[in-house]
């Protein structure tokens, strides 16, 4: 299979200002899919414009006409299954099933505290990781049966009805990031892929040579997974997003730069690379504009 070659807008830009030309210029230049963050906030970005992810794509999928559109991540932290498939199956059928769901446990950023009442403390990792085990079978449910009923430790839902579901069948795909064994064997079970940004351990201090040693070890661990439930992982599309690695901004600095990354990945079994649109004022991010359109238009052919 050839590599698919993506992007991830960050939705801070105003529509009328940047926000609808991006996306369209996403397509043009013949990205498979443009992603966005699905955040209250990010980052640096906490203290200026920052705007929803699915009104964001709503507005996106009315602006293109073939790009593929979807989140990099959804997360339990202030997301509920029963309100978000609703909201799916909306963006669903008014992208004409143009939809993927990236979906994980979630972080411990800015939306794991923003919804917090006085005195709670923020879940910790394994309690994410519990709302997640619940929150992904519970969502499969939701975007495939027209009625769910369901009482569990964390969500609820009485007769939720979603008629008539979504335009792609027998739902829109879930792409799941996931490193750890829970995470990997919802991604395993449900996902249509499996994402993963490499290791954070070595953004700081790694080399290039050990992240790609660390990915491996996590495809790896995807296959056993895999395994597990009975599945072939070949059957999963593998995507990398990149710029969490220790290699940074590099990949895009030239189109040589980007094809020699891009294959070391390939050959762990990666499908989808995804690059972030060039974003001036955060340093990861900050892209030649014309590198990166360069990289975009030539760099599949390149890799065959």
């Amino acid at each position: 299979m050839s590599l698919r070659l993506s992007t991830v807008i960050l939705p801070y830009l105003r529509w009328h200002e940047g926000g609808r030309s991006a996306w369209q210029r996403a397509e043009q230049l013949g990205f498979h899919t443009a992603f966005t963050y699905d955040h209250l906030s990010w980052r640096t970005f906490r203290e200026g414009p920052w705007y929803g992810a699915v009104p964001t794509l709503t507005a996106a999928a009315g602006a293109t006409d073939r790009l593929r559109l979807g989140t990099l991540v959804t997360s339990p932290n202030f997301r509920h299954p029963v309100t978000l498939a609703k909201e799916l199956i909306a963006l669903d059928d008014i992208s004409g099933g143009r939809i993927t769901l990236g979906i994980g446990a979630g972080g411990s950023g800015f939306d794991a505290t923003t919804l917090l009442q006085s005195g709670e403390e923020p879940w910790t990792p394994r309690e994410r990781a519990d709302r997640f085990g619940e929150f992904v079978p519970l969502l499969d449910r939701l975007l495939t049966e027209d009625s769910v009923s369901h009482d569990g430790t964390f969500y609820s839902a009485r007769e939720a009805y979603n008629i008539p579901g979504c335009v792609q069948r027998p739902r829109l795909p879930f792409a799941v990031a996931a490193t750890g064994p829970r995470g990997l064997k919802l991604a395993a079970g449900y996902g249509q892929a499996w994402v993963t940004t490499g290791d954070p351990k070595l953004f700081e201090t790694g080399t290039p040579e050990q992240s790609v040693q660390a990915i491996r070890g996590q495809v790896e661990k995807l296959t056993t997974a895999c395994e597990t439930v009975g599945r072939d992982v070949n059957e999963l599309n593998k995507v990398l997003l990149t710029g969490f690695t220790p290699d940074r901004a590099r990949p895009l600095e030239s189109l040589d730069a980007f094809v020699d990354f891009a294959g070391r990945h390939m050959e762990l079994g990666f499908t989808d690379i995804v690059i972030h649109w060039p974003v001036a004022d955060y340093p990861d991010f900050a892209a030649d504009e014309k590198v990166f359109e360069h990289i975009a238009m030539e760099a599949v052919a390149q890799l065959g």
